[in-house]
């Protein structure tokens, strides 16, 4: 108690440290939205809750470290991560997530479950258990006299996920395929009857997800660590994104998961870093209980 309570006085009084908070959250939030931003897509298209999108994250990220370890410069590891998660994600939506989209809520859920069991063990069966990461050699930019610390490879990363979400965004808006990714969103019957097929707007939409991660991952990797059993953390944040901001609510996946970045950067350095992922737990916990007084607030008696 007395460490917390020094914590939350250094946050008093030296005001520096909560920007420094602050920006570190953004930047591990940017990545966080990323990652959801690809679960709002396959939950409001498909209406498939994926347990396993933080292996997908995961995955992503051993693409771009395999490829540093055989040469390949760490950045190309970004775009080399978005085409290979983009086939395994064609391949596991044809071999799996087909079978579950018109199935209920139970099955999705442990059908993704399974996936991600299964993903993890074959990458601790591949690489180890051990965490990797790819050291970019970037300097570390220091302002207000060495309180505030940015590294280069972070800013970088932060960078390639902004440009990336705002790659989506606008194909989302733009093209053929992403207007009826949009229209099979709001009404799939209707859409049908329009002659889109849902068919390949569910492959594309589950690919477009995968390779999102993937990307999200290869940034994780150069400026974090990843690990085979890690999937899990990247998942619960993905679910209390998406659960507070709304499906289809873009600018709500952003805000929330810059907010969820330095909640978890707050928390981390109030009651320690070994508190960071309980954080995820405790908001997810807390976002369904205020979805489900929104529900019963909003829910109407028949008469």
């Amino acid at each position: 108690m007395d460490q917390i309570l020094f914590n939350l006085g250094l946050l008093a009084e030296y005001p520096v440290v909560n920007l420094k908070i602050i920006i570190d959250g953004v930047m591990i939030g940017a990545l966080f939205a990323l990652a959801a931003y690809g679960l709002a897509l396959v939950w409001g298209v498909m209406n498939v809750k994926n347990l396993a999108q933080g292996d997908f994250v995961i995955a992503g990220g051993y693409v771009a470290w395999w490829g540093a370890q055989q040469g390949m410069h760490p950045l190309l590891g970004v775009p080399a991560a978005f085409i290979l998660m983009w086939g395994l994600g064609w391949v596991v939506y044809k071999l799996l997530i087909t079978r579950v989209i018109e199935r209920d809520l139970f099955t999705s859920l442990l059908a993704t479950f399974g996936l991600a069991i299964m993903m993890a063990q074959i990458m601790n069966l591949m690489f180890g258990s051990d965490t990797q990461s790819i050291n970019l050699g970037y300097e570390t930019l220091y302002f207000a006299d060495g309180l505030i610390d940015v590294p280069i490879a972070k800013l970088i990363g932060v960078c390639m996920a902004a440009g990336l979400a705002a790659g989506v965004i606008t194909f989302m808006k733009y093209s053929r395929m992403g207007q009826a990714i949009r229209a099979t969103a709001q009404d799939s019957r209707a859409a049908r009857v329009m002659g889109i097929d849902t068919e390949k707007v569910y492959a594309f939409t589950f690919s477009l997800n995968s390779a999102i991660c993937g990307a999200a991952g290869a940034i994780i990797v150069m400026v974090w660590v990843i690990q085979p059993f890690y999937g899990i953390t990247y998942s619960v944040r993905a679910f209390v994104i998406v659960t507070a901001a709304g499906l289809g609510n873009l600018p709500g996946v952003i805000t929330a998961g810059l907010g969820i970045g330095a909640a978890e950067q707050y928390g981390s350095h109030i009651f320690g870093i070994g508190y960071q992922q309980a954080i995820a737990v405790i908001l997810l916990l807390l976002v369904l209980v205020w979805r489900l007084s929104q529900q019963r607030k909003n829910r109407q008696v028949l008469k």
